[in-house]
């Protein structure tokens, strides 16, 4: 019933009340189609890109779940963020892959709408799990004593559970009340994957609710998470700096700051994204910011938390030595 009264097409060229105009069938994802002699590259570049995501991220499941030593919440965490960042890839990756490939760049109306709200609600789930990430660490440093007991495994299966499906209603309603709207002129979308920003400037008649829309719900899930991590970093900083040994300090602010990167780095390019008025979008910009937080996030998050973690070094060193014996 939603595919057929939100998602579904007017025939091309039918009438409506309020002037000749026709619906758009498809959409045609202009993504990187101004660089004609660096599609062969570009496909090359982001095909290793998208290996390297999922080998990382799966690799860091995979010595979490293995690995007696990472059987703790912190790990538990950080396995769900590798999932979630492998799901999160997937919706955009593969199509730009296909296009740059196939050099067909259509896209149904309702692919797009599947595809923008995936992103979403994946979206909304990297916010809140980024968010009970910072949580942990601050329970862990700040109440270490009291930590077994507040970070037991019942709650960090409740805090990932709600990461995960906490967003899915909210993303669904504005995927809708996006695609309700008329887009009756061209129906070229100034990027390579489906996105609020460039629909709403494809759209007719008046935006300023759905405007207003997006602002309410980039805040409720970017602004609120990003204000607690900051409030618990706060928390947590304070709390290293009076650690009375020099080597204490150091290691846990190798384990703090892994988290701090990854969390500037994407809710720093969405919120730019989200939060600007409709009238300072450019595409080159919107393009360079999404490009952040959908690919250099996730491509990052193995680096950042393997590398500057003696932990998951270990476990990778055990695991590979376990292969070739």
């Amino acid at each position: 019933h939603i595919s057929n009264s939100l998602f579904s097409q007017m025939i091309p060229g039918d009438q409506t009340g309020e002037g000749n105009l026709s619906s758009v069938v498809e959409f045609v994802l202009l993504g990187f189609s101004d660089l004609p002699n660096f599609q062969g590259l570009l496909f090359g570049i982001f095909f290793l890109i998208y290996i390297f995501i999922v080998t990382g991220n799966g690799l860091i499941i995979l010595i979490t779940r293995v690995d007696s030593v990472l059987q703790t919440p912190m790990y538990f965490f950080l396995a769900n963020f590798s999932s979630l960042e492998i799901c999160y890839v997937s919706v955009t990756l593969p199509r730009i892959l296909v296009n740059l490939w196939t050099q067909d760049r259509s896209i149904s109306r309702l692919g797009c709408a599947t595809q923008m709200c995936f992103f979403l609600m994946l979206g909304a789930t990297e916010c809140f799990l980024l968010a009970v990430m910072a949580y942990d660490r601050y329970v862990a440093i700040c109440n270490p004593l009291h930590y077994p007991l507040v970070m037991n495994h019942e709650l960090c299966l409740q805090l990932a559970a709600g990461a995960w499906i906490g967003g899915i209603p909210v993303q669904i309603g504005q995927t809708c009340q996006v695609f309700s709207l008329p887009f009756c002129g061209s129906n070229q979308i100034n990027h390579f994957f489906c996105d609020i920003p460039p629909l709403i400037k494809l759209a007719c008649g008046d935006t300023s609710l759905n405007e207003m829309c997006v602002y309410v719900v980039a805040i409720l899930f970017a602004m609120i998470p990003f204000l607690l991590i900051l409030g618990s970093y706060v928390k947590i900083i304070s709390t290293i700096l009076k650690f009375p040994s020099a080597r204490g300090r150091s290691k846990a602010f190798s384990t703090c700051s892994s988290h701090l990167i990854v969390v500037l780095l994407f809710f720093g390019s969405a919120s730019i994204t989200y939060l600007r008025p409709k009238s300072s979008h450019s595409a080159g910009t919107d393009k360079l910011l999404s490009l952040f937080y959908t690919i250099v996030t996730p491509m990052f998050n193995p680096m950042i938390y393997s590398l500057r973690n003696k932990d998951v070094i270990a476990a990778l060193k055990k695991l590979l030595l376990k292969k070739r014996v």
